[in-house]
């Protein structure tokens, strides 16, 4: 059980370490809130999804539907567009002034759970990671040690990405000027952008 445990917490940092799309959206999320309780449900939406994709991976479902080589391809397709859309969005926006942020929240904050949900769920690298790496070694265990395992995987997601969140909001409040947010926006771009291509390439 320990073992099982220990494999699913390293293995689930060695995934979730580098700043790809997803942790980078997060972070940024965490910047740009006016405080750390208005990215806390972008952040539990993160984590939500990882738990979805690591229960899928584990239960092998995933590996049964990602088996199609149509399935890659239209995954490929509708990844590679919405990090396209997500890096024009980003290049485009302008860090709401102080004033504009009260009246911003509430109607923005729909459309910041969604954007999140589409880059965890539309994200081909991470999902073929999850399949790839958590699915396959979850075939060494098997009953109690698979769930352990699967546990150790979801509560890494959940505490990275309430930590993430925490990190942007603490680096964000120290911007008063908004160029540092400014900045942001245009490097998370830029992250989308390149995600999109290495995407095409490796393809």
């Amino acid at each position: 059980m320990t073992a099982a445990f220990l494999h699913g917490i390293v293995l689930s940092l060695g995934l979730i370490l580098p700043l790809g799309v997803q942790n980078y959206f997060i972070f940024s999320q965490g910047a740009l809130s006016p405080r750390y309780a208005a990215v806390i449900p972008v952040a539990a939406a993160a984590a939500v999804c990882d738990t979805l994709l690591i229960a899928l991976a584990v239960s092998g479902v995933s590996l049964l539907v990602l088996g199609l080589s149509w399935m890659k391809t239209l995954l490929l397709v509708f990844g590679v567009l919405f990090l396209l859309y997500m890096g024009w969005i980003g290049w485009r926006a302008k860090p709401a002034a102080p004033s504009e942020k009260d009246s911003q929240r509430g109607q923005s904050r729909r459309k910041r759970i969604g954007y999140t949900l589409m880059v965890s769920l539309l994200n081909p690298h991470a999902i073929l990671d999850t399949v790839g790496v958590i699915g396959t070694s979850s075939l060494s265990y098997e009953g109690a040690e698979k769930l352990v395992f699967a546990l150790a995987c979801v509560i890494v997601s959940w505490l990275w990405f309430f930590g993430l969140a925490a990190i942007g909001r603490l680096i964000g409040s120290q911007d008063r000027s908004g160029r540092f947010l400014g900045a942001l926006n245009k490097l998370s771009a830029l992250v989308m952008w390149a995600a999109a291509v290495y995407l095409l390439w490796s393809f």
